[in-house]
């Protein structure tokens, strides 16, 4: 369902039986295609239709999200996805995506937020400038904030290691993998590296940084390591604090073929050290 203001765009959808891991909850990927799905209805809404993209050679290129997880999604759970264009520079924009539970009560808080960065290329694959019709389009303003990065972190001699290549059902209308699988080889290399680890637990929080498109059939290698407690230079009891508050992960996607970074990304499980 559209929102009478054109400068949003809510959409309701249902958590799918294939939708949910074996605990039966929602996964994390399936909410950032939920939010993919509401971005570019409302941008159809308003006539920016893919047909549209491609007679303009230009095409919307995710380069960072942040995902935060805060409440339980069961299979057959309802959500009311709302999108809406939060800020832009000259290259790039950012969309804030809100999942709440139907019925529940206005003032409750989501059940999972998204802040998606979003850059314009041509039909070159380099950097366009978004036109001003966008600005008013959507009702942006200009962005007082940064584009969402993850941080460059080396992996230790060791470190779990998962070698997976780019299957034809993960590629998208774009011909590269689908951002949200990121989401689920990370998980896939967590798990490795750590046997069973809790992720199910709450609140979480995914950060990736896509650096490079993987294209159908290429291979690649997904590391998952945990940092030190606490960061350098902790105190033992700080770190220990820390470690029961939220487990953090470091994770990066490297291409098979000639070893440069995919992607980079974070998982934190539970509430993060203030």
């Amino acid at each position: 369902m559209s929102d009478p203001v054109p400068h949003r765009f809510e959409a309701a959808y249902r958590v799918r039986f294939d939708e949910a891991g074996a605990d039966g909850l929602v996964r994390a990927s399936s909410l950032l295609r939920y939010a993919q799905d509401a971005a570019w209805q409302h941008g159809a809404a308003l006539g920016l239709t893919r047909d549209w993209y491609e007679e303009h050679q230009l095409v919307w290129l995710v380069r960072a999200v942040d995902l935060v997880l805060a409440r339980p999604m069961p299979v057959g759970a309802r959500l009311d996805v709302t999108t809406a264009v939060v800020g832009h520079r000259r290259v790039w924009a950012r969309r804030r995506v809100e999942l709440r539970l139907a019925g529940d009560p206005p003032a409750a808080p989501p059940a999972a937020v998204a802040l998606t960065d979003w850059v314009l290329i041509d039909g070159t694959g380099r950097l366009v400038r978004i036109p001003e019709s966008f600005s008013t389009l959507f009702g942006v303003p200009a962005a007082d904030f940064e584009m969402t990065r993850v941080p460059a972190a080396s992996a230790p001699e060791g470190a779990a290691s998962v070698a997976l290549a780019v299957r034809p059902h993960e590629v998208d209308p774009n011909g590269h993998l689908n951002n949200a699988v990121y989401l689920d080889w990370l998980e896939e290399a967590v798990a490795a590296a750590n046997g069973a680890p809790d992720l199910a637990r709450l609140p979480r929080r995914y950060r990736v940084e896509y650096l490079q498109a993987l294209a159908q059939g290429a291979e690649a290698n997904v590391v998952a390591w945990q940092p030190p407690p606490g960061g350098a230079g902790a105190t033992a009891s700080a770190g220990a604090a820390a470690s029961m508050a939220s487990a953090a992960w470091h994770g990066s996607v490297v291409r098979g073929a000639d070893g440069v970074a995919a992607a980079r990304a974070r998982l934190t499980l539970g509430s993060e050290p203030a």
